[in-house]
C-alpha cells in the first residue's frame, strides 16, 4: 500500500514539475536574455530519475 502511495506521489510530483516548467517558460526566456538560467531542467531530471527508479 505504501508503495502505491509512493509511486502516485512521485508521478504527481513529476507531472507538477512538468507543468511548472511549461508555465515558467516565458520567465526562463526572459531570464536567459538577461544572462540568467533557471535550474528547472535539473529538478525535472531528478524527479524523473526517482520516478523511474521506483518503478523497478
Amino acid at each position: 500500500m505504501i508503495s502505491r502511495a509512493y509511486h502516485a506521489t512521485l508521478f504527481a510530483l513529476y507531472q507538477l514539475c512538468i507543468m511548472i516548467g511549461i508555465v515558467a517558460m516565458p520567465i526562463a526566456i526572459a531570464a536567459r536574455q538577461a544572462g540568467l538560467t533557471l535550474p528547472v531542467h535539473r529538478v525535472l531530471e531528478n524527479v524523473e530519475e526517482a520516478y523511474e527508479a521506483a518503478q523497478h
